[in-house]
């Protein structure tokens, strides 16, 4: 118990530290219980919020874990309101955990610059100490490419969420009810997109008499190019992942910064015209996202014709049953652009980080290990079987509709770590698991198999999950920042005055100018490791 003594201590100087700065709260620590010879550990988590519940994490399948593979472990519960603040403290004490749970708890830059503080657990990956792990990168080769260092080695474990739609993210969805006020169909190129936009906007598509309070697309400020290049630029072939540097990959598999591209410029051209002709809402680039909601879930139906999010309900809420989701349309090139899941939803690392002052990693990761099973990631992702999820007896399991009347996604967030720890299931097993189709991830998976066949993950579909130097991170920080304002202000400007071929060698110019051939260089380089990392 001495070491569990110690580190408590440390936590007590550290929050009160923390208190005499401005004051953040305690984390949760579980009492450790007298398990025999069971081996204890002390394990950090960060949870989104305090309104849900932990227990979770000592009950069911998490505790069925610890006693299969004989560890206690003492979880220190954190928040996200403040773990910032308490992250820095607890890094800057050199007095850690012996692990860190889920990729919430340490960001890229945090593992960079403290690679000494963790464990290379390189060594262990193999089929005596991890025989699952071992077993899931070889039929996953993306799992050790994304948690691969440049250096080599491995210093965190991976996941892949199971159960996720192949197409990454947010979808499309159109306002059927418009449509059929028009007698139009839903378009299936670019040109016929463009015509039902301005069907939209020039029309009476809602039916109430008046052709000009409809909106054709709506966004908010702060967030419209990132946003729009996953969504409505997508039809020019300008997919980005949702990291924010703006990188993609080209009709060749190559890295390229997607704001310098020819195809970008067409496309904000084409927004341009979208803006002249009243289909983008005159509050597009200025109102904040309650503005944006409050259009989309207007009383009495939607005041918009297209939309994009996770599920056409979290957007429009009660309205939506005027949308159906989007097949993705014929871009301008012929290619219909879908980004692939697995390039940033599905596949990350930092999910478990061993700290050096963990004194028998072998033992934790025995324990980790039991996390990359089929049964062990349906229960860590929804809920224990037998509380959330019915076996049925036959191999197969119904993940239940909540009781308490909330919905599924929040009973799954509150019942187990959901998106954060280490998971993997065979696909194979997807099949066994059924949903509840109106529902959170059922909903989802109907509207994926739709355009689940134009994804292409080794093109046109968004910049996969790279590892960066330390050097790098600083680099990509020092350049990228001014860059990344000066794109989304430039875009502004030229979707609502025009003038970009004006402009445009000016633009590049002046990005040249700010450091983009030596972004471009670093994360081209970082893409190039990846998938050298891949073919092992």
């Amino acid at each position: 118990m001495k070491r569990n003594m110690n580190l408590k201590a440390t936590a007590g100087i550290l929050l009160a530290q923390a208190t005499m700065l401005g004051a953040i709260a305690a984390p949760t620590v579980t009492a450790l219980a007298d398990e025999g010879d069971a081996k204890q550990f002390t394990v950090a988590t960060v949870r989104w919020t305090d309104a849900w519940p932990n227990d979770f994490l000592k009950e069911g399948v998490m505790a069925e874990m610890e006693e299969k593979a004989g560890v206690d472990l003492d979880w220190q519960i954190y928040y996200n309101s403040d773990w910032s603040e308490q992250k820095s403290l607890l890094l800057a004490s050199g007095e850690l955990p012996d692990a860190f749970v889920g990729s919430i708890c340490l960001n890229s830059s945090d593992m960079a610059q403290n690679k000494d503080y963790f464990v290379d657990l390189t060594p262990y990956i193999n089929e005596e100490t991890m025989p699952n792990l071992t077993k899931a990168m070889e039929e996953c080769p993306e799992l050790r490419a994304a948690c691969t260092d440049r250096d080599g080695k491995i210093y965190s474990l991976p996941k892949k969420l199971p159960l996720r739609p192949t197409v990454c993210g947010n979808g499309l969805y159109i306002n059927q009810d418009w449509l059929d006020n028009l007698g139009l169909e839903a378009p299936k190129t670019l040109d016929e997109l463009t015509d039902v936009l301005l069907a939209f906007a020039k029309e009476d598509a809602d039916g109430d008499g008046d052709p000009t309070n409809e909106i054709g697309l709506t966004n908010n400020a702060g967030t419209n190019l990132q946003a729009d290049c996953q969504h409505i630029l997508s039809v020019w072939g300008c997919m980005v992942s949702r990291n924010t540097n703006y990188m993609g990959l080209n009709n060749d598999g190559e890295a390229v910064f997607v704001p310098a591209q020819e195809n970008y410029k067409e496309a904000v051209k084409w927004m341009h015209m979208l803006w002249e002709n009243g289909v983008l809402d005159p509050e597009y680039f200025t109102q904040d996202g309650s503005m944006k909601t409050a259009k989309q879930q207007a009383d009495g139906g939607s005041q918009v014709g297209l939309i994009f999010g996770w599920t056409a309900d979290a957007q429009v809420g009660p309205n939506v049953n005027q949308f159906k989701t989007l097949e993705a349309v014929e871009g301008y090139d012929g290619n219909h652009y879908v980004e692939a899941a697995t390039n940033y939803l599905d596949i990350s690392d930092r999910e478990l980080m061993i700290s050096k002052d963990c004194k028998d990693p072998d033992t934790l990761l025995k324990w980790a290990d039991e996390f990359y099973t089929d049964l062990a990631s349906l229960q860590t992702f929804y809920g224990t079987i037998g509380s959330q999820i019915t076996d049925n007896g036959d191999g197969t399991y119904n993940v239940d509709v909540p009781s308490d009347g909330s919905s599924l996604d929040t009973s799954a967030w509150s019942n187990s770590l959901r998106d954060f720890g280490p998971k993997y299931m065979n696909e194979d097993f997807y099949d066994k698991v059924s949903l509840p189709e109106d529902q959170g991830d059922g909903v989802k998976l109907a509207d994926d198999a739709i355009n689940e066949k134009y994804v292409d993950t080794e093109k046109n579909c968004g910049f996969p999950m790279v590892q960066y130097t330390d050097e790098d991170l600083s680099r990509i920080t020092a350049i990228g920042t001014d860059i990344y304002k000066y794109v989304e202000a430039q875009y502004a400007h030229w979707v609502v005055d025009g003038g970009i071929d004006d402009e445009w060698d000016s633009y590049i110019d002046q990005l040249k100018a700010m450091g983009i051939d030596e972004f471009l260089q670093i994360q081209t380089d970082a893409y190039n490791a990846y998938k050298e990392n891949l073919a092992k």
